[in-house]
């Protein structure tokens, strides 16, 4: 009992060492800076993270009334200025920071070049819709441009291979950071066309900051992906974040792991279509010949087909007594033209003029011409006089 009295619960000590860092003007409004990890956008609006370097960690607390003044969105691996209070949270004994104002670190300039970039390659027609290429539906082999290590290629993997067992996967390890990455990626991407090793590319790296996701806003990488003849998927950073690349590219995928199942079909999927198409088909099929057996009762139980023989026997005599009344229509007309024409060269007989001539006349012939009067005679004319049976010449005295 002699401890009781000078014992103090973990209450009174919490409430002690936050009145302590309380009376501390350095920690009621410190500057930090580290790297944003475990963030979580509460329903609430408050914004729940820890803030890290390479050996510490401390967890930040930033509530809605001052998140809502932010104007870019804090995710993992976001390197950030923090301007807040150090505090202690009395219940769990811990003690973290209340920020009030969080900028990123550097990305002035970065998204200033960033924003220039992607204009110029805009307006030059790299991200031009028309340029993009489709991805092969069932693509035999899926090269992987990203770190040989990490979670990316391990997802990319178990997500191809799950969706189709056949899929193969040809990783060209590249360096997804740091000076000299943008030139390896490009040259990686120029390898794989000019040996022509995949028939798509997913191009991936996992979550970052701007400064860690810069080499994919390199104009070299943009060119490299616009001139690559094997179709590009980009998948670069988390959901939020937009590379260079994703424009370039002729797909974008929210995550790597997204990338493969764009990239690769899943084969059970395919034959499940496969059979239900099959289904349908024979369906069809049975529908199809239901209808043409009843079409054929139909066809069968009408007389036609019955006696296919006796329709074309009476259409037989139809044409037979048909010829008969056109021959006797035409032998009635030849006929009548026949009696017709008798009667015409009896009649052209009777008016000739040789018919006259059998009779005791004659013609007589001047110059070719008729004479039909004493008038057209002179003494010494000579004249033709044509008989029935000859013409003789004679002179007029």
């Amino acid at each position: 009992m002699k401890y009781a009295e000078m014992a103090i619960s973990v209450t009174d000590l919490n409430k002690y060492i936050k009145n302590k860092i309380a009376d501390d003007e350095y920690l009621n409004n410190i500057l930090i800076k580290g790297e944003i990890s475990n963030f979580k956008h509460h329903y609430t609006g408050h914004l729940y993270f820890t803030l890290k370097d390479e050996n510490s960690l401390i967890k930040c607390i930033m509530f809605k009334s001052y998140a809502q003044k932010l104007n870019f969105e804090p995710k993992d691996g976001m390197k950030v200025y923090i301007l807040g209070s150090v505090s202690v949270f009395e219940r769990d004994g811990i003690y973290q920071i209340y920020a009030k104002v969080m900028e990123e670190d550097g990305v002035g300039d970065l998204y200033t070049k960033y924003q220039k970039l992607k204009e110029e390659l805009e307006k030059k027609g790299l991200f031009d819709q028309r340029h993009k290429q489709k991805i092969p539906m069932m693509p035999k082999v899926i090269g992987v441009l990203t770190s040989q290590t990490g979670s990316v290629i391990r997802d990319i993997i178990n997500v191809s291979t799950r969706r189709n067992p056949n899929v193969y996967i040809r990783l060209l390890p590249v360096p997804v950071q740091g000076e000299g990455a943008a030139e390896k990626i490009a040259e990686g991407i120029a390898y794989m066309n000019q040996n022509q090793l995949a028939d798509v590319i997913i191009l991936a790296r996992g979550g970052g900051s701007l400064e860690d996701l810069w080499p994919f806003n390199e104009e070299v990488v943009a060119y490299s992906i616009y001139e690559s003849k094997i179709p590009i998927i980009s998948a670069v950073g988390h959901e939020t974040d937009f590379s260079i690349s994703d424009f370039v590219a002729d797909l974008r995928a929210p995550t790597p792991s997204a990338a493969a199942e764009l990239a690769v079909p899943d084969i059970y999927e395919v034959k499940q279509k496969i059979n239900t198409y099959q289904n349908r088909l024979k369906m069809a099929l049975t529908k199809k010949l239901e209808i043409m057996k009843l079409r054929y009762d139909k066809c069968m139980s009408s007389s036609v087909f019955k006696e296919p023989t006796r329709r074309i026997q009476e259409n037989y005599i139809k044409i037979d007594s048909y010829i008969k009344q056109l021959e006797n229509v035409m032998n009635k007309i030849k006929e009548k033209n026949k009696n017709k024409y008798i009667e015409l060269v009896s009649k052209l007989d009777t008016l000739s003029p040789l018919k006259t001539l059998t009779r005791g006349y004659s013609i007589i012939e001047k110059d070719g011409m008729i004479v039909k009067s004493i008038t057209d005679l002179r003494t010494e004319d000579e004249i033709s006089i044509r008989l029935k049976d000859g013409e003789k010449q004679a002179k007029i005295i």
